[in-house]
């Protein structure tokens, strides 16, 4: 099933402009347009929100916009600079979120993330962090994702909900009660089926084809059949400026997997020279399969480290090749690096030194598989609380420096939220002599303890007083415990003196 996203950007001129300007910029409670010139005409062609509250919006005459408000602040728009902002965010975005990304001016982007979304938990994920990201530079954003793209732009753009994902079997009902306008009509086109009456797209969908054409001619239809999904939309992907990429076309069209595996790893051993000749590793993948029917196919691999291996790229890109639909055939194939980094030389020792275990391999495997932001590992950070001490950080990142205490083991498993138990124990420094956990009675073999930890001052001043005495404790099946009481078992301003299971022991 093909996804497909519309990000709609509804005040990105404006957003912007605001970037630019820095702490010059009018406040975001200020209403605010720019004008540009239309004809003879000098009209409105962005407006922030706080204009539009007030009834301003794009098509407007500066004149009419200036009586309505005379204190309104007027900026002559920048029309090229607004396409290159959105030319920028599409290389970001295709980085980040997709390998195929289109520009769709003047105010969105066109993402095809099929087989890419499970790196964030799905598409829903992947759309919150597209705005949340873009919400972090104060910039609008709505995201919907569809079968087609057509009904995606509609919905980004009409439709009441700002991240939304539309499964196909909802597809005609999502959409049938939407204006014309989110047709991507001339205003002409528009203007002349309400007057016959046709307000929403299903009721232009029940007018008869043949007479629809011969009236408005193949544009009604032809925008009738893309928001449905009938047809695809031809478009041309964005690359990176210094994105290196190679492609293969052919005589005749290709389908076989046989056949685009073997011209994948062609492809693999053309970038790879490349990737030599310019001193760089790849560190993510992008196969484009163009179809000819105008539409394209992609499969996107991630590595972990940069890398220029034919063999270890040519196998993660081809384990994805059975998600690929070659249609009626493929006549084009084009592999690029969107993502390269520098790669360092590789000293080998024949010392009769033991090699060190490389799991980059592993680890691009797994990534591509299950996605690259569920790989991590735990390294230690500065923090006296045990919760706080942990961090996560990319599987094949350069090692930390900070080590955890060695004169006071840690437990393997570090409860999220430590569990509270019943137990007996005498005051004040005593380990527990049995705990109920979990509805079972653990009797306490041997104990070692307390390990005394005090709260951090700089958080707060109820933590700078907060106290906790953790105890190793071993039950009768040998399972360790890692558990500590709140408070120092004297003062109740130090802790509620209750008890808590905090981890386990391996």
């Amino acid at each position: 099933m093909r996804q497909v996203v519309s990000l709609f950007l509804p005040t990105w001129p404006t957003d912007r402009l605001r970037r630019r300007l820095g702490r010059s910029a009018p406040p975001p409670d200020a209403p605010l347009i720019l004008a540009g010139m239309e004809g003879q005409r000098r009209v409105v062609t962005a407006a922030n929100a706080a204009a539009r509250t007030i009834g301003l919006d794009a098509g407007m005459a500066v004149t009419q916009a200036r009586a309505l408000l005379p204190d309104l602040i007027i900026i002559d728009a920048e029309p090229q600079a607004d396409r290159e902002g959105l030319e920028r965010l599409a290389v970001w975005s295709l980085r980040r979120y997709a390998p195929i990304i289109a520009v769709d001016p003047p105010d969105g982007l066109m993402l095809d993330i099929t087989g890419a979304a499970h790196a964030y938990g799905g598409v829903m994920g992947l759309l919150k962090d597209m705005a949340q990201r873009l919400a972090e530079v104060e910039t609008t954003g709505r995201a919907v994702c569809a079968p087609a793209y057509g009904a995606a732009h509609a919905l980004a753009r009409y439709g009441t909900e700002p991240l939304r994902v539309i499964d196909p079997l909802d597809l005609e009902q999502a959409i049938a009660d939407l204006p014309l306008g989110a047709l991507r009509l001339d205003r002409a086109i528009v203007s002349a089926l309400s007057q016959l009456g046709l307000e929403t797209i299903a009721d232009l969908e029940a007018m008869p084809r043949a007479s629809l054409a011969l009236r408005f001619g193949s544009g009604p239809g032809l925008r009738l059949d893309q928001v449905y999904g009938r047809v695809s939309e031809p478009f041309e992907p964005v690359l990176p400026p210094e994105a290196i990429e190679v492609e293969r076309h052919f005589a005749e069209p290709i389908g076989a997997p046989e056949t685009l595996a073997r011209y994948t790893h062609k492809l693999v051993d053309a970038l790879c020279q490349q990737l030599e000749e310019a001193g760089v590793g790849a560190r993510r993948l992008d196969l484009r399969f163009h179809r000819v029917d105008n539409r394209i196919e992609a499969i996107r691999a991630g590595l972990s480290k940069p890398g220029r291996d034919p063999k270890q790229m040519g196998r993660l890109l081809c384990d994805r090749i059975e998600t690929v639909d070659p249609g009626f055939g493929v006549e084009k194939m084009a592999l690029c690096a969107p993502q390269t980094e520098p790669l360092g030389l590789r000293t080998i020792s024949h010392l009769g030194e033991t090699p060190r275990a490389d799991v980059a391999a592993l680890v691009d495997i797994l990534g591509n598989r299950v996605g690259e932001e569920r790989l991590y590992r735990i390294a230690a950070r500065e923090s006296d609380i045990p919760e706080r001490s942990v961090i996560r950080i990319a599987p094949m990142a350069d090692p930390t420096l900070l080590r955890w205490p060695e004169h006071w083991p840690r437990p393997a498993r570090l409860f999220k939220r430590p569990q509270p138990i019943d137990t007996l124990a005498l005051l004040p420094d005593h380990p527990p002599v049995h705990f109920v956990w979990r509805g079972i009675r653990r009797k306490v073999k041997r104990a070692d303890g307390p390990e005394r930890i005090y709260g951090e001052w700089h958080v707060s001043e109820e933590e700078w007083l907060s106290v906790r005495d953790y105890f190793l404790l071993e039950d009768e099946t040998g399972t360790r415990y890692w558990v500590f009481r709140q408070g120092d078992g004297m003062d109740s301003a130090t802790g509620s003196q209750g008890w808590f299971l905090h981890g386990l022991f391996a």
